[in-house]
């Protein structure tokens, strides 16, 4: 029986979330290993021990510590909905705008959803950072495009959503009435899309020494 790649993730985590979803996107049987953070498995921390999620071993033994680089990985195997050709724009373009997601805006995230942690940080600057790149993105859909890069969904609509939804549940009467109704509208069609549901069942903790689940 062939190997199958093992994914170490937690649901809830967004990096783990858009990885899983390419994964499942592109089919890949995958045998996952569910991580409960406070209480890291010692699998996890021998494949990779910066001890965060995801992480995808391969059977050939290479190691993906990255979830942008488990996506394109994935895409490149098998890309059936065209998540690495978007309609409008290029790869390098959505690349750099989940760059923006990942540093800036996911800084802006973290001070604004967990200000404990960040005694320092000035909150409201935080969080008009965010309110600002969020505004670009509202700005970056229409009608005639109703994704970030043109007409279908592509891989920056699902490695950015992640971190909106959760931004968005902050505060969600905060969310609901600000004035970005194609972005609204844009986040609920993907927490609302069937690919989502079919990554987000609840598992049990992974236990070193036995067999993880079979993903998607």
């Amino acid at each position: 029986m062939t190997a199958l790649p093992v994914l170490y993730s937690f649901r809830r985590c967004p990096y783990a979330m858009r990885a899983r979803l390419a994964l499942a996107v592109g089919g890949h049987t995958c045998e996952l290993r569910e991580v409960v953070l406070r209480s890291k498995p010692q699998g996890l921390l021998l494949a990779s021990p910066k001890g965060t999620v995801p992480v995808l071993v391969l059977p050939s033994g290479q190691v993906l510590e990255q979830s942008l680089d488990i996506m394109l990985w994935a895409l490149a195997q098998h890309d059936p909905e065209g998540w690495l050709t978007p309609s409008h724009g290029s790869l390098q373009d959505m690349l750099a705008l989940i760059a923006e997601c990942d540093g800036p805006f996911k800084q802006a995230l973290d001070r604004c959803k967990y200000p404990s942690r960040y005694p320092d940080a000035d909150i409201a600057a935080e969080r008009a950072l965010a309110v600002a790149w969020l505004s670009a993105l509202e700005a970056r859909l229409s009608s005639d495009q109703p994704f970030l890069f043109g007409t279908h969904a592509v891989l920056a609509d699902m490695a950015i959503a992640p971190f909106v939804r959760q931004f968005a549940g902050i505060d969600p009467d905060w969310w609901t009435a600000q004035s970005w109704p194609r972005l609204q509208a844009w986040l609920a069609q993907w927490q609302a899309s069937d690919l989502l549901a079919s990554v987000m069942h609840k598992l049990p903790a992974w236990v070193d020494g036995t067999e993880g689940v079979q993903f998607p």
